[in-house]
This record gives C-alpha cells, structure tokens and sequence, in this order.
C-alpha cells in the first residue's frame, strides 16, 4: 500500500451537532464513499517549545502556521508505523510533510536527535527540530474518526472527530488515549479537505442545513484550557 507522504489541500472546519452529522450524511449519501478503514481513533502528540511558541503562533492568527506532531491510528508497540508529520499553513493553504517511522525510530530521533533515515522530508522535519532549539512533547490530542471521501473526486475527503480529548501529562502515544473532553458530547468536528473548489451537492447540503466554517484548533483549544479554564466555551477556542 502507498502511504501518501506530502499534502497541499485547502481545509474547512465546522463545529455540529451530532444531529447535523446524520442529516449531512443522508443528504450527501449519494455522493460518498465511506473510508475503507471505518471509524480509527486517532492518536498525535504535539511538539512545541517549553514557552508554546508554534501553538500561540497559531493563535495570533498569522499568515504562516506551523505543528510538528507524531500520529498513530493504534496504541504502538516498538514496530508500529506511527507518521511524524510536519504540518505547515500559509495563507489559508495547508501543507503537509509525512515520514512514515517505526514506533521505536519515531522516539529514538525525538530523544537522541539522531536520524533513522536521510530523507528531503526528514531533513525539513530536522531543521525544523534544530530552528526552535529542540522542540519536545507538550500536548496529547486523540479522537474517534469517521471519514468518507467523494466518488467523483477521491481527493475531496470529509471526516467527523468525536469523543475529543486531551491531556498535557503522559506525553507518550502508547499509554492509550484517555483524557479530558475538548468539546460537548453531542458536538463533533467535521473537516472538509479539498485540492480544488467545493462542490455543488456539497455546499448545496451544508447551506440546507446551516452548517458553517469555524475556525477551530484542537490544539489550541486544549492549551487554552491549560492556560485559563474560562476561555472555553462549548465552540472550544478560536484558532486555525
């Protein structure tokens, strides 16, 4: 199986009822292919400075955005696949770098510095590492995912993130998932991801339903009520 390693999509995020999910998926059943995959619950650990310099970054609204993160679809043994991506936005275009590692490799680098392989994108990954003086694991992010993608178009990928939690403490993907709730139980969070314009049936149905964007980090969200439990409302905190 090919694993895709480098992305440039436009992204859309919307914060909906449990409800609208349904509606959407009826009106849009046509149109969808579910993934083949079914629901995963996604794992990432996110990496920053000791002073959160990617994350406020990101807050502040900037231009140019940037995550370093490392993900898995399980809880990894030492020869697991785990994906240690680099993440980048610019002018509201999303740009992704993906190294496909052993569990075991993934944490050898992160800790020793040492590279597992000689790659153009494990070289950008490692500047990025040296640029802010060694980032280090500062947020746990996991949710249950659904994901569907267009007929037409397989480049056009729709999915749901429910169950959103986190922790800041056990900073390791194999100590499971558990954590505190990001959002509402009967919210979840849908992403549009797009190479191209949207389509018609599909703007067609979110219009029908009063589905729009947000801006929204999970990230971000979860640092903020690190930081202060009273900006959180239940839309999380407003941040790309």
């Amino acid at each position: 199986m090919t694993i895709q390693t480098v992305f440039k999509r436009t992204e859309k995020k919307y914060i909906i009822t449990l409800n609208q999910r349904k509606q959407l998926l009826e009106l849009i059943s046509s149109q969808i292919c579910s993934d083949k995959f079914g629901e995963s619950t996604v794992r990432s650990l996110y990496f920053d400075t000791d002073d959160f310099r990617l994350i406020r970054n990101s807050i502040d609204k900037t231009v140019y955005k940037e995550k370093l993160r490392l993900r898995s679809y399980s809880t990894p043994k030492a020869d697991s696949n785990v994906f240690l991506e680099l993440k980048k936005k610019y002018k509201g275009v999303v740009y992704k770098r993906r190294e496909t590692l052993k569990y075991s490799e993934a944490m050898n680098y992160l800790n020793t510095r040492s590279k597992p392989i000689d790659t153009q994108i494990m070289k950008e990954i490692d500047w990025t590492m040296n640029y802010y003086n060694g980032l280090k694991p500062k947020m746990f992010i996991a949710y249950d995912r659904t994901a569907f993608y267009s007929k037409e178009d397989s480049n056009l990928r729709i999915t749901f993130d429910k169950n959103v939690r986190f922790r800041n403490y056990d900073l390791e993907l194999g100590k499971g998932s558990y954590g505190n709730l990001i959002l509402d139980s009967g919210l979840c969070i849908m992403e549009i991801k797009i190479l191209n314009s949207m389509p018609l049936w599909l703007s067609n149905a979110l219009t029908k339903l009063k589905i729009y964007p947000s801006s929204f980090s999970k990230y971000g969200t979860a640092y903020a009520i690190t930081k202060d439990k009273n900006l959180i409302k239940n839309g999380g905190m407003n941040c790309a």
